[in-house]
């Protein structure tokens, strides 16, 4: 088959997980093309959207018989923008993993694929990445692997909206504790939007790295 893959963000951590799932696909026996512009996408039997800032028009998504998007929520529940890190701020350790049909509406399509994966509630950001990435890559192979004996069903149910994300919302609060705190720590990145206080008329940075030694 012809498989298309567009990833239009630059610093996704999803990147890292593109060789392994190229490789897969072609030594399966597939024609991948892998694109980050969604006006280079080329006509074919599938297009996997992943970490994709665009939402595509009639004509793009025309171009290919499916086109897959895989988004960490239990849709219709969590649409919207950092759909992972807003749950696990919520508390939640149970994440699921959706793969459904993109239309022209945002994470409305119907839905092929549901499953969850489960944190312990230690895991940093990159610790979290790895597992949501391997996953990603496990939903995209196990669609290929069953198409087209594949049938999907449709969203039902009002759903939730999260919003996009920016990088004051990795400010921590002074007067809350770590413990209180402990989440938010968790899903920050201390490259791109590392946790932050203000004091004193001055902005303070603050990344956090694990000890993987166990504490007894």
């Amino acid at each position: 088959m012809k498989i298309n893959i567009l990833l239009d963000t630059p610093d996704s951590f999803l990147h890292d997980f593109l060789p392994d799932l190229i490789d897969k696909l072609t030594n399966r026996g597939h024609e991948v093309c892998f694109c980050k512009d969604h006006r280079k996408i080329k006509k074919g039997d599938m297009l996997f959207l992943l970490a994709c800032k665009t939402v595509l028009k009639k004509e793009h998504l025309a171009l290919n018989t499916n086109n897959l998007v895989i988004h960490p929520s239990k849709l219709p529940e969590g649409r919207g923008s950092a759909a992972l890190v807003w749950k696990i701020l919520e508390g939640g350790n149970e994440i699921f993993i959706t793969l459904f049909e993109a239309n022209e509406k945002i994470d409305r399509g119907d839905i092929y694929f549901q499953e969850s994966i489960r944190f312990e509630g230690h895991e940093l950001s990159d610790e979290i990445r790895n597992i949501q990435g391997r996953k990603t890559v496990e939903l995209v192979l196990q669609f290929v692997e069953q198409y087209p004996d594949i049938k999907a069903v449709k969203q039902t149910g009002k759903g939730s909206f999260y919003p996009k994300r920016n990088p004051d919302h990795s400010r921590l609060d002074l007067d809350k504790t770590i413990r209180d705190q402990f989440e938010l720590l968790r899903v920050v990145d201390n490259a791109r939007y590392p946790a932050f206080f203000e004091f004193r008329r001055h902005k303070y940075i603050i990344k956090i790295f694990k000890d993987d030694r166990k504490v007894e």
